[in-house]
This record gives structure tokens, C-alpha cells and sequence, in this order.
């Protein structure tokens, strides 16, 4: 048994050594496998028919480590559409296996900093990756140009580098930047027909984010499934008209209770302006409370929040945040966070979070 055990570790020892001189050789070769791998799949194309939502980004302005700004990544059949570009949601994107390269086009539902700040690098992952020869569709209400203009002013010279470095095979410098495709934002009980193709229309409506106008919400249908995405409103009673029987409704929330402890704590802390801030943010934003009612005014299948605001660092915070949605609508609810995956198959009524 002795002799067992001592050859045992010796061959142990021996491995780990082996191990240790060869790791960057070992390492190497499972990136490689896994890079390849990646490259390889086609998440889109594994997907059933019908509509796939996944959050790109999950929260607000705020530093979040699990919720980026607000970005939401629509799959309708084998097409890829974005809903706002917050921080980060590029990369969340490719994270989550729908590469940017794909992206058909994106809707803008207003332009606060932190629904349009990941656009730029958006555009750029898009054009370069998948050799784009036009640019990336932008749809919008009224603003839209001044926001293409500006974006594809900031990065005009960045083009003319990466077209001649890679050359205009690999990155036309036609398909760089973007296409506004503008609207006037609807007035209320009044929709927009911005998409209509391949059995996928969207619906632009109006919704409550004053003194921010334009501010408007999108309807999804494909398929016989539908998705309702809010943008940033208070409880909207046109939201409410356009979103009846809706299958899934992505809602932003911001919780009073919470950002009450953020703005206690910089009185206390002297900082005024945050102060200031944390209270006025609560007049154009909907609580949990006031979603869970248009949830359950709309008789919706299926409740995801998104734009969760504030932070939630400490755990037990997430059930401040949810107090009483379950009183006030019986459907299920997802609290969003980057990554959150909801399918809609066509021909079923089903569901699936994944």
C-alpha cells in the first residue's frame, strides 16, 4: 500500500509539474478550441421560430455590476433587432451569443445619455465585423438625425483609419456609421408603423417621460407572439391602450423605497446635488407597484422588468424592490438583469426564461 500511495503521488507530482512548464501551451490551445467554438455557433439560427428577448443591458445610469444601461435584443425569426444601446451592451451582446455583426437595425425610444452612449461602439462592431456595405438602420422619433449626424461626425475619422488599414473588402467605408429613419412621435391613441417585413411589424407609440420629448415605447408582433418595451415612462395610460393582451411586457421601474435611502444618505452626507436628483427622478419614472397595474391592466402573459433602478448591491434588496408586484398582478415577473433571456415559440402560448 506504501509503495502504492508513494508511486500514486509521484505521478501526481509528475503531472503537475508538466502541467506547470506547459500551461501557456495548454492555454493557448483551449482558447483556440473555444475561439473557434465561438465563432462556430449560430445561436440565432438554434433558436425556435417566433420571439426571443434578451436584456443587453438591464439597468440605468448608475454603476451596476450585474445591469448595464438599458438595452434590449430582439430576435424575431432569424432577424436581430436592438431596443436603446446603454453602456456596455455591445459587448453584452456578443456575451450572450447574438453577435453585433447581425444587428438589422435599432429602435431609439429617446436620447438620455444612457440609452444611446453604447451606440458608437455598436455601429463600429457591427460594420467591422460583419463587412457591412451600408450603414446600421437607426429608428427614432423626432432628434433622430441630429443623433445619427453627431454619432457619424465622432467617428469619421476612426472609419478612414480602419478602412485603410483592413482595406475596403473587409471594412466598406460605405457601411460605416448610421441611417437615421425618423418619425414624428405619435400623439396619444395614435401609432407608427416603423418595420414591417418579413411577417415582423414594430409599433411606435407614445409615452409619459416629461420634460424628455420625444419619448416613445415599441411593439413587437411575429409570429403570432408579441413583446411590449416600455423606454423610460411613468405609468402611461397610452402604454396601457397599445400593450393590451400583449404576451410579454419589458417595463422600466424605479423603486421610491430605495432611491428615499439614496437621497437620505446624501442629505446626510451634504451632497445636495445628488439630493436633488434622487427626488426628482421619481416623477418620470414608473414603481414596481404602478407596473404590476399596467401588467395586470393590460392582462399581460408575462412581466420583465428592466431599467432597474437603483443598484442593488446588498442582498435582500431585490424583495424592497418587488414589495407587493405579487399583490397587484398574478402573471410571473422577471427582475431583469444583464443576460436575462425570455423565448416566445411561434404557435404556443408558452414562455421559456432562460
Amino acid at each position: 500500500m506504501r509503495r502504492f500511495l508513494t508511486s500514486t503521488l509521484l505521478v501526481l507530482i509528475v503531472f503537475g509539474v508538466g502541467v506547470w512548464v506547459f500551461r501557456a501551451q495548454i492555454a493557448t490551445r483551449v482558447m483556440s478550441a473555444v475561439v473557434e467554438t465561438n465563432m462556430r455557433a449560430d445561436r440565432i439560427a438554434e433558436l425556435p421560430d417566433g420571439l426571443h428577448v434578451t436584456l443587453c443591458g438591464a439597468g440605468g445610469p448608475l454603476p451596476d455590476p450585474v445591469r448595464s444601461g438599458p438595452c434590449v435584443a430582439i430576435v424575431a425569426g432569424e432577424s436581430l433587432f436592438i431596443v436603446d444601446v446603454g453602456s456596455a451592451a455591445p459587448r453584452n451582446l456578443a456575451t450572450a451569443g447574438l453577435p453585433p455583426a447581425r444587428v438589422e437595425g435599432v429602435f431609439l425610444t429617446h436620447f438620455h445619455s444612457d440609452h444611446i452612449d453604447g451606440l458608437g461602439e455598436l455601429g463600429l462592431q457591427r460594420w467591422t465585423a460583419g463587412s457591412h456595405r451600408l450603414p446600421l438602420p437607426v429608428y427614432g422619433a423626432e432628434g433622430i438625425d441630429e443623433v445619427t449626424r453627431g454619432l457619424n461626425q465622432a467617428y469619421r475619422l476612426d472609419a478612414v483609419y480602419r478602412t485603410a488599414h483592413h482595406g475596403p473588402e473587409v471594412v466598406p467605408p460605405t457601411g460605416a456609421g448610421f441611417r437615421a429613419v425618423g418619425f414624428l412621435e405619435p400623439a396619444d391613441g395614435e401609432e407608427r408603423v416603423v418595420l414591417d417585413q418579413d411577417g415582423l411589424r414594430v409599433t411606435m407609440f407614445k409615452v409619459e417621460h416629461p420634460p424628455i420629448v420625444p419619448a416613445v415605447g415599441y411593439r413587437f408582433d411575429y409570429a403570432g407572439r408579441s413583446v411590449v418595451v416600455s423606454g423610460d415612462t411613468n405609468k402611461s395610460a397610452n402604454l396601457e391602450f397599445f400593450a393590451q393582451n400583449v404576451d410579454l411586457l419589458v417595463h422600466e421601474a424605479l423603486s421610491p423605497e430605495l432611491m428615499g435611502v439614496i437621497q437620505g444618505a446624501a442629505e446626510a452626507a451634504g451632497n445636495a446635488t445628488i439630493a436633488k436628483i434622487s427626488a426628482d427622478v421619481l416623477d418620470y419614472h414608473a414603481s414596481p407597484r404602478q407596473v404590476a397595474e399596467i401588467a395586470a391592466a393590460v392582462e399581460a402573459d408575462h412581466l420583465l422588468f428592466y431599467h432597474v433602478v437603483p443598484p442593488m448591491p446588498i442582498p435582500g434588496l431585490a424583495s424592497v424592490f418587488l414589495d407587493g408586484v405579487d399583490e397587484i398582478y398574478a402573471g410571473p415577473v422577471t427582475l431583469g438583469r444583464d443576460g436575462t433571456s425570455l423565448s416566445l415559440p411561434a404557435g404556443s402560448d408558452e414562455i421559456i426564461v432562460r
